[in-house]
């Protein structure tokens, strides 16, 4: 049994509405002290050894070396006339960022952020081309943190200017068609040495002109009675308005206001900002505009939303809306204007259909896609005379393709493929019953000859909240698992959006359960139909699905052999303390509230580990610099869990330096997936190789 390092306990206790409630680790919450990086050294002390002699992990290196080593490119962008796209040869840490001035030129390199660091810790977050084609400016971030830099690059020459927009977060970046500056949102500057884990308030948009400093930056908008709230601005296709909108955190409620820039190339940046919604009544998004007539998608009266016209000439009020394309039965995943045209991508039971219709709503078709598809990305301009999309399934690596809008007709932007063979292997897609009774789709990837014997080792994965979309796609390590004979299956949850807004609902506040209930229905149904059995189960989820693991692994802990909680929310009465965590207080509730904490402490991983129980061989993940979920979530999970086990199971930490929430460098990246595998291998029994 392995011996892991003693963790001091702390004597603190809080009082919740008259319930006291322990918290002994809470010492680990201080990330920049000294005990808890001697805590950290004790524990990698433990887990880097098991983890290197592991008996697959060195063929699975190579393996996984071998799968990731292909280009591929990330959905191109069109301004200006030129291409803007970023592209790995296969094993760069990053993905450098290259123009093209037609389809058929020779690619030219515009930004290698391989250059930046030795170590690939500085990463390139974001980038946007000037209208004019004469400036990118780019967002560095280091360690891949949310907070992130921007700089301003002259095209021409290479050469950086001297601009430089620090605290930059959760925003992107927008020009004014003039090309002399961009519209931006940053929070104030946190306290010294705070950056990775201070509270988030006072979101701003600012404007920034080319060759100033950043204190001569404009505010354009800032609602102070509104701290909490993020806001967010973007320059319309024709230059002539500039957009802001407002989220209560991450509900996906929208609050719309306009700024009449009027001429485009001498844009009035004192114009005044009219509110078109101020109440957070629905999600709403802007896809284009005709004049001063905004196209938008919305949930509002439509769960599984539909497409409005907003004339702002009229009454903005919502009952003035004009329907373009009505809510259908399916819903309206993402949606996006290029040429003239609509592009609505609907999801059917979870799988990708992208219909096209005029900007009247006339149907005009759908784009081909390859079977049981995912479209990951569409984008468009308005103007312009191509759509790309990006297509991927959990058999099919991410593909960029370019539709012709006037031939109606795609042609593949990439064609590279891995280093492996998909013939043998099939994704099928199942529906299973939730506890109370709701069907639940789920998609399962093995072998097509697969024996429903009960013996092969299955791999469950979920996310289940924020209503983000779980839907099939390609992971590099995939056909690694899948050559071991091993199955993946990925289960579309309540709290995500597959199914709309209801289905968002059904998995929110004191409903969450039912998306730890979905969840364990699923790994439930692959046992009686004996596609796996649960000594041969695996699960991993990350953020809200590290979430999911860390409850249903406390919940129903013989149901399960490993466990995968990565970048998970673990201690649920704490989260919103930290970083960006109160705006997840619009999908999960808080523990300040008597009501909700009633709930939240009934599933809070942390408080719902029992000693003496045996819990699943357990590989908790996270990274240093992650300032989305705080580590410490990680780190007093695991000092709980390793106190609680009560069997042989490892119960392990593994922390990722210079690493983020959701960045790691291809090599960080493949060692971190290659460490997963294997532990998962080794805990499923899976010794040997599988035919």
């Amino acid at each position: 049994m392995l011996r892991y390092p003693l963790t001091t306990k702390g004597d603190v206790v809080d009082d919740y509405h008259g319930q006291a409630v322990a918290d002994p680790y809470r010492w680990l919450e201080d990330l920049g002290s000294a005990e808890t990086r001697a805590w950290i050294d004790a524990q990698n002390s433990v887990t880097l050894p098991f983890l290197e002699h592991l008996p697959r992990r060195a063929a699975l290196l190579e393996r996984l070396t071998q799968l990731w080593n292909y280009p591929r490119t990330e959905l191109p962008l069109r301004e200006g006339g030129q291409l803007f796209y970023r592209r790995n040869t296969g094993l760069q840490k990053q993905s450098p960022l290259y123009m093209r001035t037609s389809l058929a030129a020779e690619p030219v390199l515009l930004l290698d952020p391989n250059t930046l660091s030795v170590d690939g810790s500085v990463s390139l977050a974001d980038w946007s081309p000037s209208p004019d084609g004469r400036y990118l400016a780019y967002a560095l971030s280091e360690g891949g943190a949310d907070w992130a830099e921007i700089r301003v690059r002259e095209i021409a020459t290479g050469k950086d200017l001297v601009d430089v927009v620090r605290w930059f977060r959760f925003s992107t970046i927008s020009w004014t068609k003039d090309g002399q500056g961009f519209f931006y949102a940053r929070f104030p500057e946190p306290p010294p040495g705070k950056a990775l884990e201070a509270r988030l308030k006072d979101h701003q948009v600012h404007y920034h002109r080319i060759g100033t400093q950043q204190g001569q930056d404009r505010l354009i908008y800032w609602r102070k009675e509104l701290p909490r709230h993020f806001v967010g601005a973007s320059v319309t296709d024709d230059g002539r308005y500039l957009l802001i909108t407002l989220h209560e955190g991450t509900d996906p409620k929208t609050r719309l206001f306009l700024a009449d820039l009027g001429d485009p190339m001498q844009p009035n940046l004192g114009a005044p900002v009219v509110a078109i919604v101020d109440e957070d009544i629905a999600e709403l998004t802007i896809l284009g505009n005709q004049g001063p007539v905004f196209i938008a998608r919305t949930d509002l009266d439509a769960p599984n939303r539909r497409v409005v016209a907003i004339d702002t000439r009229l009454s903005a009020r919502p009952a003035a809306w004009k329907v373009i394309v009505p809510e259908r039965t399916n819903a309206l995943e993402s949606a996006a204007i290029a040429g003239g045209r609509l592009f609505c991508h609907y999801l059917v039971d979870v799988t990708s259909e992208v219909r096209i219709f005029s900007l009247g709503g006339d149907a005009e078709g759908s784009l081909a896609l390859p079977g049981m598809a995912t479209v990951a990305g569409m984008r468009g301009r308005e103007r312009g005379d191509e759509l790309f999309y990006v297509v991927t399934s959990p058999l099919l690596p991410s593909t960029v393709f370019r539709y012709d809008i006037a031939a109606r007709a795609s042609t593949s932007f990439d064609t590279e493929r891995p280093a492996f063979d998909a013939a043998a292997y099939e994704t099928r897609r199942v529906f299973y019953a939730s506890k109370d009774g709701t069907e639940v789709p789920m998609f399962i990837t093995a072998r097509k000859d697969l024996v429903l014997d009960g013996s092969r080792p299955a791999w469950l994965y979920a996310y289940g909240g924020f209503a983000i979309s779980a839907m099939p796609a390609y992971r590099p390590d995939l056909p690694a698992w899948l050559e071991m004979g091993g199955i993946f299956v990925q289960a579309s949850l309540r709290g995500g959006a597959e199914y709309g807004e209801e289905w968002h609902r059904a998995g929110m506040f004191e409903k969450k359960q039912n998306v730890f209930d979905d969840f364990i229905a699923a790994a439930e149904y692959l046992i009686g139909e004996r596609y796996t059995s649960a000594s041969k189960l695996a699960i991993e989820g990350r953020s809200n699905g590290g979430l999911l693991v860390g409850a249903v692994m406390t919940q129903r802990p013989e149901l399960f052999a490993v466990a995968i909680p990565t970048v998970g929310v673990l201690d649920m009465l704490r989260y919103d303390r930290f970083t960006g965590g109160a705006a997840w207080a619009v999908e999960y509730g808080s523990a300040e509230s008597p009501d909700q904490f009633d709930y939240l402490i009934r599933y809070s991983p942390l408080h719902n580990l029992k000693p003496g129980t045996c819990y699943p061989a357990t590989l908790v993940v996270t990274a240093d610099h992650d300032d989305r979920v705080v580590p410490s979530h990680s780190f007093k999970f695991a000092a709980a869990l390793q106190a609680a086990q009560a069997c042989e199971r490892p119960v392990l930490i593994r922390v990722e330096t210079r690493g983020s929430h959701r960045y790691r460098p291809t090599d960080k990246e493949i060692a971190e997936r290659t460490d997963i595998l294997a532990f998962v291998a080794t805990g499923l029994g899976l010794l040997q190789s599988a035919t």
